[in-house]
């Protein structure tokens, strides 16, 4: 059994600042760490990065970068006056762009942690082969991680089936984010490769991201704490 300290990161994918921010009012303290991906922060910008952390909650800002070196590190640095914790990029913009990425991270936010995305955990063995990547999942996953890792990146980004390889591979070092995790008898949704939050703790995972079970739950608070239950049982 691993006995590493796995928490809950809460996905804010919701639509609209005010639904959200009514969403943190249910939730109060039965989550430490929101997530903000793309929706929320492409409509509402870096205040409300700053209105959530201004509650208290720990950031998780989920944009996976990935572009040109240059661009990824002047976003980093643009990223740094922010009160985010972890930053994703994505580890298929080659280890150039980590490296500059990680650079800027060092001159201008060090305590910001860089977490790579490996493979979508919406994409499956035959969307890889679609895009003509030819290694198998596991491998794929491996290759980026490592790429990733000796660029200079924190962490890693992956699907809960994942974690075992990554360990075995990297070892404990590298702090490794599972989204895609479902509690037992939630809908899978449009992910294919996913855990039970138990499961993903046991294997490795360091953050489990949840959002639709909690999202939707009929009392979204105690969906969270039942789930935070269960990684520390």
């Amino acid at each position: 059994m691993n006995d590493r300290n796995c928490q809950l990161i809460l996905a804010l994918d919701l639509p609209a600042r005010g639904e959200a921010l009514e969403m943190l009012d249910l939730l109060g303290d039965s989550v430490d760490w929101v997530k903000i991906g793309l929706q929320l922060f492409t409509a509402h910008g870096p205040e409300f990065v700053r209105e959530v952390a201004d509650r208290g909650y720990r950031i998780f800002l989920d944009l996976k970068l990935h572009d040109i070196p240059n661009t990824v590190a002047k976003a980093v640095q643009s990223i740094a006056r922010l009160p985010v914790d972890l930053l994703t990029i994505h580890a298929s913009g080659g280890s150039e762009m980590v490296a500059w990425a990680d650079r800027a991270r060092r001159e201008h936010a060090p305590a910001l942690t860089l977490l790579a995305v490996t493979v979508l955990t919406s994409m499956d063995a035959a969307q890889l082969k679609s895009i003509n990547v030819s290694a198998g999942m596991e491998r794929q996953v491996r290759d980026l991680a490592g790429l990733s890792l000796e660029a200079g990146a924190q962490g890693l980004v992956c699907s809960s089936l994942e974690l075992a390889p990554l360990r075995a591979a990297f070892g404990p070092g590298p702090l490794i984010v599972t989204p895609g995790i479902r509690p037992a008898g939630a809908a899978a949704d449009e992910q294919k490769r996913i855990m039970t939050p138990g499961q993903a703790a046991a294997a490795g995972s360091d953050f489990i991201v949840v959002g639709r079970p909690i999202l939707k739950a009929d009392d979204p608070a105690q969906a969270a704490r039942a789930i935070r239950a269960e990684l520390k049982s």
